[in-house]
């Protein structure tokens, strides 16, 4: 520092010398009198007059940035017309003055009171007048003049940016411009050395290297790697005074950045891959993935894959996973483990965008072999074929072979197969399958008219050995392991269906006379159809019956395309004798066998006008003329329709009346269940119930049976004791009963509970009561008990010794 000022010092007064000198010299040449004038003859002749001026001066100089104690002199103003008596006045004006600039308006000398920065201001325009100082009358005209800062090395040079990031290629060559940093001085430019500037490198050997004058940053390896690293930290400096020794300077960091080419090929990082896949999986999974390694990145690191060679091209593909540059190895087709085992693939990795430049570093691609192992999977069941159908004639009886479908388990361990038949399929259930070969089978006559195609799915299902027999179980616990193929099942046709006539037919036939000639038109045609196929059906063929082949009224002729016409033989029908007629037809079909029906033509004799137009096939209408008029009879059918309407009524009223579950006129009727809707109005009330209804109808003359006991007399009750059959008194009749009951000797009383006491009307058998057959003595013989062995020896005893006893008394 110290230094720096001693210079800054020695400046200065250098500075001041040489401005004083020179304003001494440059103010001598220039000095005229002033007031006075001389004449100038011109080139013509001509005599030119010009006014002389006292003072003529271009500009002052001044070092900036003096730090000296007394002010700085700047310059001094002096006029030729100053006599040194002190009568002119020197007055300074412009910019700065007064402030930074004073002038002793005696002596003229020019100060600066105050240190200048050139960087603020290089320059101050400045007025100076002499006038006089008594009546401040100009002297002089004013005159302009400059004051210049003159520039010392004060400023250090500073960089555009503090720090700069710039990318170049790797594998530049050298001398690859980088990026250019500028550094500016404030210092002036054009006096000495302040501004001129020098860059050079301090950090970034030997790597990079910068211009001296430029600042340029340029490449100084070749064959730098981005991979080996790929950033770099540069320090450049710029330094002022050309860069020699006491010049100032400033630095600035630059980061460089390799940016990648693709100078790198693909590489596996080992040459075998293994993967497996199961043979159950399906087209499109994914087997496994490979990866080649590429350490170039963006766009030159990317890689593709593909299958170049090997025996699963046409089993296996590869993707190319872009996110994670893996290749995907997927399954194409279906592999099976009893066919190959294994299989092997080579895959090749490349780039898919190469720089021309780096070609000659070798092939941008890398292979690698792929093994494939197929693992065993519990596969399902295979059909032989996708699809089965099978024929079965209609008719056939129940256990009639339709056909067989056919699986196998694919499985190495080739497992038995077990066949079912989806009942959803076959609801009805016309078909059944042997499970264990396969074998479909009708369970009842089919009829191709009702349908003639049926269609089942059946089952096949894979059974462990272990469990051979856990059909069922098995069925529905390895529903994941079955096969299911379609069977359709055709029903053939059989003749077993004659022909019939197409519609109702029904023939008109007008009455005429004897002499009337016959029309050749039919009465009508008739058509037949046949519910059997096409070949069991026409052609159908028409004809009379063999007994009445010769029917003298009526004959059929056959048209030969499955119709037929009916034709009359003869002429005079007339509705008096016969309106109608009823013309059996025999129709065959063209089946083999074929088979015949005989249909009935109803003919009517109808009355028609003269043209043969049908008038009326009313038989009535001949007897209108016995003096009953059409709605005479239709009043007379009406009655007769509505007595046997009435008829009918009272007939189905009869046989819907119940009859009484106990009607035997023997028996004594002891107990009814009425059932009405009318409460009725108490006990008072005797109106409401009919009590002929508990009476006893045997009881009315006079006997009263009973069943459950065999009496030995007739009880005749007392005649004063029986009320009237009609009675409405309730307490005479229950009175009455009682006596009679307690007054019959030979029966219980009314109220004690009879067992069998009915046995209904009409039975052959007799009374079952255990109680009657105690009273009789048993016919039966139990001496075949003792035929049947020691077994039953002691019941042989106990019924059978009757005899025994009767022989030993």
């Amino acid at each position: 520092m110290k230094e720096h000022y001693c210079l800054q010092a020695a400046l200065v007064c250098l500075g001041v010398l040489c401005h004083s000198q020179a304003f001494t010299t440059e103010r001598r040449s220039h000095l005229r009198p002033s007031f006075h004038g001389h004449h100038e003859k011109g080139k013509e002749g001509q005599v030119l007059q010009r006014s002389k001026r006292g003072w003529v001066w271009n500009q002052f100089f001044v070092i900036e940035e003096y730090t000296g104690p007394d002010p700085v002199l700047v310059g001094r103003l002096h006029s030729d017309i100053d006599s040194g008596d002190g009568n002119i006045k020197y007055i300074l004006s412009g910019e700065g003055a007064g402030t930074i600039f004073v002038i002793d308006d005696k002596s003229g000398n020019i100060h600066a009171t105050k240190t200048l920065d050139r960087e603020e201001r290089a320059q101050y325009t400045l007025m100076a007048q002499a006038v006089d100082r008594d009546t401040n009358r100009p002297l002089e005209p004013p005159s302009e003049f400059i004051v210049k800062v003159q520039d010392i090395n004060d400023n250090p040079p500073e960089f555009l940016h503090e720090t700069y990031h710039a990318n170049v290629p790797e594998r530049s060559n050298v001398g690859t411009s980088v990026i250019q940093v500028t550094a500016s001085d404030a210092d002036d430019p054009t006096y000495g050395n302040s501004a001129k500037l020098v860059y050079s490198i301090l950090e970034g050997q030997p790597y990079f290297s910068v211009e001296a004058q430029t600042g340029i940053i340029r490449t100084a390896l070749p064959n730098m790697d981005r991979e080996a690293k790929e950033e770099y930290h540069v320090v450049i400096q710029a330094k002022d005074m050309g860069g020699h020794m006491g010049g100032l300077s400033g630095t600035t960091k630059v980061t460089i950045t390799l940016t990648d080419v693709n100078d790198n090929p693909p590489k596996f990082p080992q040459s075998v891959y293994q993967m497996s896949v199961s043979e159950a999986a399906v087209p499109g999974e994914e087997v496994g993935r490979v990866k080649a390694k590429d350490p170039d990145i963006g766009e030159n690191g990317l890689v593709t894959y593909n299958i170049v060679d090997g025996d699963g091209m046409e089993l296996f593909e590869i993707t190319t996973d872009y996110e994670t540059q893996e290749g995907v190895v997927k399954l194409k087709k279906p592999v099976d483990f009893e066919t190959k085992r294994a299989y092997s693939l080579k895959v090749e990795a490349a780039n898919v965008h190469i720089d021309p430049k780096f070609i000659s570093n070798g092939p941008f691609k890398d292979t690698v072999t792929v093994k494939i192992a197929v693992e065993d999977a519990d596969e399902p069941p295979m059909f032989l074929a996708p699809s089965y159908i099978h024929e079965v004639q209609e008719n056939a009886a129940a256990g009639t072979v339709v056909g067989r479908v056919h699986a196998k388990d694919p499985d190495a361990a080739n497992s038995p197969i077990r066949y079912s038949i989806d009942r959803h399929t076959d609801l009805d259930r016309f078909f059944t399958i042997n499970p264990e070969d396969g074998f479909i089978k009708t369970t009842k006559p089919l009829d191709r008219e009702e349908t003639a195609w049926l269609n089942i799915s059946v089952f096949a299902a894979e059974i462990r050995k272990a469990c051979i027999y856990c059909l069922n179980s098995l069925l529905s616990d390895n529903r994941h392991q079955e096969a299911k193929v379609p069977v359709a099942i055709r029903v053939l046709d059989v003749n077993d269906n004659a022909p019939k006539f197409a519609a109702p037919y029904e023939g008109f036939i007008c009455e005429s006379d004897q002499t009337k000639p016959l029309s050749n038109q039919p009465i009508v045609t008739i058509s037949a159809d046949d519910k059997d196929d096409t070949a069991n059906g026409p052609r159908f063929i028409f004809s009379l019956p063999p007994e009445i082949i010769h029917n003298p009224n009526f004959t059929v002729r056959d048209n030969r395309d499955n119709t037929a016409g009916v034709y009359a033989r003869r002429g005079g029908f007339s509705r008096q004798k016969q309106d109608l007629y009823l013309l059996p037809i025999v129709i065959s079909d063209g089946g083999v066998p074929p088979m015949s029906s005989t249909n009935t033509l109803t003919i009517k004799v109808c009355g028609c006008d003269v043209h043969g137009v049908l008038l009326s096939c009313n038989a009535e209408a001949y007897i209108l003329n016995a003096g009953l008029s059409t709605g005479a009879l239709i009043a007379i059918l009406a009655c007769i329709v509505i007595l046997l309407v009435i008829v009918v009524l009272f007939v189905t009223l009869r046989r819907q009346k119940k009859e009484p579950l106990i009607v035997f006129e023997e028996e004594d009727v002891r107990e009814n269940i009425i059932t009405y809707d009318d409460e009725g109005g108490g006990e008072e009330d005797t109106e409401a119930f009919d009590i002929a209804t508990l009476q006893n109808p045997d009881g009315i003359n006079g006997f009263i049976p009973r069943k459950d006991i065999k009496p030995e007399y007739q009880y005749m009750p007392r005649p004063g004791l029986r009320p009237a059959p009609n009675s409405v008194d309730v307490d005479d009749f229950i009175n009455t009963r009682i006596q009679e009951a307690d007054n019959d000797p030979t029966a219980p009383p009314y109220d004690s509970i009879q067992i069998y006491g009915y046995e209904g009307r009409g039975s052959v058998a007799g009374s079952l009561s255990s109680l009657e057959s105690a009273t009789t003595d048993s016919d039966l013989d139990y001496d075949y008990l003792q035929n049947w062995g020691p077994r039953f020896k002691k019941l042989a005893d106990l019924y059978g010794s009757k005899d025994t006893f009767d022989d030993d008394s």
